[in-house]
């Protein structure tokens, strides 16, 4: 069994996620380490802060340092020294939007989209490279992910209809390809996955409209009933793609709305790229349970730490959206140069329980490095354990 559905009120889930590298509490949020590594943040800070689970990026790692070098060195976990869990996106995302930035520096983008996959020009030096389905799930193979995503096309906003329909239909035929090279390569090395083989989960697309949101969960649904015989070998997990692309936060709710009553009970389901904390929880009451985003460490980066506040509460939040149960302090203001309290007085992380608000303020001023993690491990701290507290309410 992959997953365990142990409570659930109306849609609200809390389960465990199983994967040949432990089990995950659900819902929870998956800290952003792109290139191998949380900005700021050691494995063992990770460890501490109670993280389970870790997203890294197949297109940076294949293309710096290579997947073939991460493999020789014993797979992701072993060269990170990272224990726990990790997902890989595919690098669909990134292939379609780091090309502008291609495009800037060297004058194109080189993205090229067929039905075999995807030409694309590296942003850094301008190689160019080719992506298609089966290259993905190679790469994350060889990078030894417990939870593998399909090669998508992750559609722009706005884009018409027919531009979006054109787009899911081939991530549906993607998504086929990526399910039977995937399955075809566990078979083929049996023995390298006897104590478990990575999990793959399949992306719904389809952009802001209803019909094609529905229609894509529902062919995906039909892709792994069909494809390898039956439910039990159908796809580990259903994620909804395309929600963290610039549409207004209204489509999200809908989208959650049109596709969660359509999805397996029995299957995880994983909200990509999201998001601010207000919208994990309301996420989690519509019926998800996996969530990443580099919110946490950007906005700490930035200046921007989080707060609870002491008055409020999920449940208010949930009958009243106005009433925010957090607030977000700018550490670097002048009010926070003698202020000689931690961050978050009930917060258990390393930062608040060593350190005030004022030496904070002194750090990012100066900017001396050592301000960054600090910030980070706050951040993320709140973040994990805003996600312990969705798992604990009932």
């Amino acid at each position: 069994m992959t997953f365990e559905l142990l409570k659930k009120q109306n849609n609200w889930r809390v389960g465990k996620l199983h994967t040949k590298s432990g089990e995950i509490n659900t819902p929870f949020f998956m800290p952003i380490a792109t290139k191998g590594a949380v900005k700021n943040i050691s494995p063992e800070d990770l460890e501490k802060m109670g993280a389970e689970i870790i997203l890294g990026n197949t297109y940076h790692l294949w293309l710096r340092p290579g997947d073939e070098l991460i493999a020789r060195a014993g797979g992701l976990h072993e060269f990170m020294q990272w224990p726990k869990a990790i997902l890989t996106d595919s690098g669909g995302y990134q292939v379609f939007s780091l090309g502008a930035r291609a495009k800037e520096k060297f004058g194109t983008s080189g993205v090229k989209i067929s039905e075999e996959g995807v030409k694309f020009t590296d942003p850094v030096d301008g190689s160019n490279y080719f992506m298609s389905p089966e290259k993905s799930i190679e790469i994350q193979l060889n990078l030894g992910s417990d939870i593998i995503m399909v090669f998508d096309e992750c559609p722009p906003f706005p884009c018409s209809h027919v531009q979006a329909q054109k787009s899911m239909e081939l991530t549906l035929r993607w998504a086929k390809r990526c399910f039977e090279y995937f399955h075809a390569r566990v078979e083929q090395d049996l023995q390298k996955y006897k104590n478990g083989r990575p999990l793959l989960f399949c992306i719904v697309q389809g952009s802001v409209y209803e019909d094609l949101r529905k229609e894509c969960t529902e062919k995906l649904i039909e892709i792994g009933l069909t494809a390898k015989g039956g439910e039990n070998c159908g796809w580990d997990g259903y994620a909804i793609g395309g929600v963290a692309v610039g549409e207004p936060r209204k489509h999200l709710y809908e989208i959650l709305e049109w596709v969660v009553p359509l999805l397996p009970a029995e299957k995880p389901r994983y909200l990509m790229g999201l998001g601010k904390p207000e919208e994990l929880v309301r996420a989690v009451s519509g019926g998800m349970d996996m969530f990443d985003c580099v919110i946490p460490t950007r906005e700490g980066r930035h200046g921007r730490l989080f707060v609870m506040k002491k008055n409020e509460s999920l449940e208010k939040y949930l009958e009243n959206f106005d009433n925010l149960f957090y607030e977000t302090i700018n550490i670097g203001n002048e009010k926070f140069k003698e202020d000689f309290t931690p961050i978050d007085a009930d917060c258990r992380c390393e930062t608040c329980q060593n350190f005030t608000r004022a030496y904070l303020n002194h750090l990012l001023r100066t900017n001396e490095p050592l301000y960054l993690k600090l910030a980070s491990v706050h951040n993320l701290h709140f973040y994990l354990s805003l996600m312990k507290k969705m798992r604990e309410s009932f």
